[in-house]
């Protein structure tokens, strides 16, 4: 692993410690935070139609961008549960990021921005 990819694992931990914090500060349901946790991978469903659709809809789900823009959304609106998902939603692409799971490249599920997932 390159440095530059540590930087990235390392970013990603960030990213996931920091929503924790902010999720328990706004003192929200762990329920939900375990329900939601692992929703965007949903978004994997799109493979179904080809790794070019796959890595479109997985990486759109995966960006930092909607979950910033259904938090400012969430302060704006004054909507506690907007505000909670979001947070989970920053978690859960923080974790993956820390593991190593990176946005995926059209030439497959396994090629990432971080490198490839898995054994050759």
């Amino acid at each position: 692993m390159d440095g530059v990819t540590v930087l990235l694992r390392l970013e990603g931990a960030a990213l996931a410690v920091v929503s924790l914090l902010a999720y328990f500060w706004f003192g929200q349901s762990w329920w939900l935070f375990a329900l939601l946790l692992l929703a965007p991978d949903l978004s994997m469903l799109g493979y179904l139609a080809g790794p070019r659709f796959g890595a479109w809809t997985y990486n759109a789900a995966h960006m930092t961008l909607p979950p910033l823009a259904l938090a400012v959304a969430g302060s704006a609106f004054a909507s506690p549960i907007v505000t909670a998902i979001a947070i989970i939603w920053l978690a859960h692409i923080g974790i993956d990021r820390a593991l190593g799971y990176g946005l995926k490249r059209e030439s497959g599920f396994r090629d990432t921005h971080l490198g490839r997932i898995g054994r050759d």
